[in-house]
């Protein structure tokens, strides 16, 4: 057997297959009774199969067509006949199989030209998918479906209609259709073209009386005693309030204790119920909190007292908040931590007189001091322990106070500087050898808050 004849039969069954479909669809929504929703109902269409269109969108472009003016007239379009059967499904979709026939030379790639007196017959199931429900006049709707087709009795072939149209409603007895499909060959022996139709569809039968059923006469019932009858009462076994529908509130929020999270709590709705979280327990709730999992301060809007250095002093009490320090130091680097030597501030033996080394030293102490104007600095002199206490009491002091006037002339406000002379009473090392000695005769500098 030929692969064509394989082909026409395999058409012949696909072809009685949809309309055992359109057939068996029809029986199934038969059964809706609904008054928006489309009755049975038969039409009938007048159409136009247009070819060249298609054609000339394919060989060149739909712009092109449309600028040129090259969609195809009437007198080369073939007019035909539809029948077709609707049913409503919803209130927006309805069901229809039809049935086209025309007399066309059928354009079939690869064959010659058939004559214009040979028989084309089509067959489509679709759903129309409408904007408005059939209560309304006018409603636009989309169709998509499957179709096959014969034509001369030997060719067979399968399409897929996509269209648009406009539904009239004429006092729901019958409907205007005027539609326009684009339809899409799926297989051989077939060819793309629009479809153009105008027709009138009318309901067939009448519609179902439906029974109307007296309600039943209610019972008056208020079975917590609240006042409201339980036909309304939400919560009819617990005494309510008429604002919440007959449901108790303990805790007088507004909130009816059956959606209630914390009903003995007064609380707020987005909660359930519950007062505003404060997950930190810092006192400040969680939605005016922006560090809610960490306790904080109220002006700091719930986070902690920043530490931007990371030296485990707070911004408010760091006087160097951007440079890692020491809390002795008032969370500032030792002096030293600026490659300042204090060994290097020395004096000329016996007298508060500052060498020309511990000179440069101080140069280097007054441009930190002035790169970092937080930081305060005690100046404290020692000495070793020759000659008396209250000698070198007033030596140590002098020394001191000698530093500070040295910085105060570099630029240092006095305010910043304290000087302090301890004597001999905090030695370093032991004044029993000359090494010890002249490590006990210095200057220290610290940091103070």
């Amino acid at each position: 057997m030929s692969s064509s004849t394989n082909q026409t039969i395999d058409m012949k069954k696909f072809l009685f297959s949809l309309i055992a479909l359109c057939f068996f669809s029809t029986a199934a929504f038969s059964q809706n009774d609904d008054d928006e929703i489309k009755r049975s109902a038969i039409g009938i269409h007048f159409f136009f199969n247009d070819f060249k269109t298609p054609e000339r969108i394919k060989a060149t472009s739909l712009t092109s067509v449309l600028n040129n003016k090259q969609w195809a007239k009437i007198k080369e379009m073939s007019a035909g006949l539809t029948v077709n059967y609707m049913k409503g499904v919803t209130k927006h979709l309805d069901f229809s199989t039809s049935l086209s026939g025309s007399f066309l030379d059928y354009p079939i790639e690869g064959k010659s030209s058939f004559g214009n007196d040979n028989f084309l017959l089509e067959g489509d199931a679709m759903v129309y998918a409408k904007m408005f429900s059939d209560k309304y006049w006018v409603s636009p709707y989309l169709s998509a479906g499957v179709g096959a087709s014969m034509y001369k009795g030997s060719y067979f072939a399968a399409f897929i209609p996509v269209g648009v149209g406009l539904q009239v409603n004429f006092y729901d007895d019958a409907f205007l259709l005027i539609n326009s499909q684009y339809r899409t060959k799926i297989t051989e022996n077939a060819s793309d073209h629009f479809f153009y139709s105008l027709g009138l569809v009318g309901n067939i039968g009448k519609p179902k009386e439906k029974k109307v059923i007296p309600p039943p006469i209610p019972i008056i019932t208020d079975r917590d005693a609240d006042g409201i009858v339980d036909s309304l009462d939400i919560c009819p076994d617990s005494a309510g309030v008429a604002s919440l529908n007959g449901c108790p509130d303990r805790d007088n929020d507004g909130i009816a204790n059956y959606v209630d999270k914390c009903p003995d709590v007064p609380g707020i709705a987005r909660y359930q119920g519950c007062p505003i979280p404060d997950t930190d327990m810092d006192g400040i709730n969680d939605e005016e909190d922006s560090c809610a999992t960490v306790a904080g301060v109220a002006r700091y809007k719930g986070c902690p007292i920043p530490d931007k250095d990371g030296d485990g002093v707070n911004d408010e009490e760091d006087k160097c908040p951007t440079e890692p320090g020491l809390p002795e130091n008032g969370g500032c680097p030792k002096l030293a931590d600026y490659n300042f030597q204090a060994d290097n501030v020395q004096f000329v033996t016996g007298a508060a007189v500052l060498t020309a080394k511990a000179k440069t030293e101080l140069d280097k102490g007054a441009t930190i001091l002035l790169e970092h104007p937080t930081i305060n600095v005690s100046i404290e002199g020692h000495t070793d322990n020759t000659g008396s206490n209250a000698t070198n009491q007033k030596l140590s002091q002098k020394r001191a106070e000698a530093v500070k006037a040295y910085l105060v002339k570099k630029g240092i406000p006095a305010g910043r500087l304290t000087a302090v002379g301890f004597g001999a009473s905090s030695p370093r090392s032991d004044n029993k050898t000359s090494k010890g000695k002249a490590e006990n005769r210095r200057v220290e500098f610290k940091v103070v808050k």
